[in-house]
């Protein structure tokens, strides 16, 4: 096996000890390893293997989760640079993560729940997603900092004016009515900032970065085989461990990467009647594609209602939206070339 790439890496475990590991990738006739060497016993060395396969992209995930797991345990390297440029460590935005991991730390969880609450009502009054109103980060800012003005809370990271005029009367009827020991601005948060903890809480968010980059991976490998194995919905769900809707959204995102879904589509809608699809994709020709209700009411009625559900009519809206939109890729090409 050829070695194409070595770093070696230390953290100190106590004042008079410091561990040392090696990180290393070989390659042998198109098979990729990677591996951990741990030198922390000084009689034996321990080697773990990572990954052993032929997929490039799935290996370099494997080394950028691993790699951000043994870095928040506090291993840093002897060269830098071992991450890509992108993923160093963030300068121009450390002043906003700081903020961020100090409202993690410090969060008022009777606020943050009451927050969460709020949420969940006004995403059910709204028929909005959750996080379209406010992240479980931005919950947490507040819970944290407790604005009691509308200029403070156009202070924290993630709150525009928009945002701040769309909800903020609602934010701040609950946090200004907590008595706080902190003021603002907040550039307090720097000193209170232990410099070790927030390097590692930043390589924990990367590791739950990559972790989610892994599984997706994973989950697209996973999804190609059982489609050109011809499994349908149903088996690929349980096969890839997600729901019908993920499931959905993953196959819609092959399509865009230029991956042939048409096998899972033509198994999907079989039971679907020739007559409808043309409609559906008539309306989408009238309507557009961008929103699906509009087309659910055109092709079924607005009254339409199904004992199980909908959730089935707009799965199979979403396929036949996938066909509509590669015809229609294929017409710009073609217009374009002229």
């Amino acid at each position: 096996m050829q070695i194409v790439f070595m770093n070696r890496l230390s953290k100190n475990a106590s004042r008079d000890q410091e561990m040392f590991a090696q990180l290393w990738i070989g390659e042998e006739e198109g098979v990729w390893s990677l591996g951990w060497r741990d030198f922390s016993n000084p009689e034996k060395s321990v080697d773990s293997i990572w990954y052993e396969g032929g997929s490039w992209s799935e290996m370099l995930c494997v080394y950028r989760h691993e790699l951000a797991v043994k870095m928040g345990e506090g291993y840093r390297p002897l060269i830098d640079g071992i991450f890509h440029d992108e993923d160093s460590f963030p300068s121009r935005n450390a002043e906003h993560l700081k903020l961020q991991y100090y409202s993690e730390q410090h969060s008022n969880e009777k606020v943050y729940e009451e927050l969460c609450a709020w949420r969940r009502g006004r995403s059910s009054s709204e028929r909005k997603a959750p996080y379209i109103l406010a992240s479980n980060r931005l919950l947490r800012l507040l819970s944290a900092y407790l604005p009691h003005t509308l200029e403070e809370l156009l202070q924290l990271p993630g709150v525009g004016e928009g945002k701040a005029a769309q909800y903020g009367a609602d934010w701040l009827a609950i946090t200004a009515a907590v008595p706080r020991e902190h003021h603002f601005p907040l550039g307090w948060v720097h000193k209170e900032t232990d410099k070790q903890s927030f390097i590692s809480w930043i390589y924990k968010q990367k590791e739950l970065k990559y972790k989610k980059q892994l599984e997706r991976l994973r989950m697209r490998r996973l999804l190609l085989q059982g489609i050109e194995q011809g499994h349908g919905m149903e088996q690929l769900k349980e096969e890839c461990g997600v729901s019908r809707r993920e499931l959905l959204e993953a196959v819609e995102e092959l399509e865009k990467d230029g991956y042939s879904v048409e096998r899972l589509i033509a198994l999907e809608l079989g039971s679907m009647t020739q007559e409808q699809q043309e409609e559906v994709w008539s309306a989408y020709r009238e309507l557009g594609d961008v929103f699906l209700k509009p087309v659910l009411y055109k092709v079924y009625g607005n009254e339409f209602s199904a004992p199980g559900g909908l959730d089935l009519y707009y799965e199979r809206l979403r396929l036949i939206r996938i066909r509509f939109r590669r015809g229609n890729a294929g017409v710009a090409a073609m217009a374009s070339s002229l």
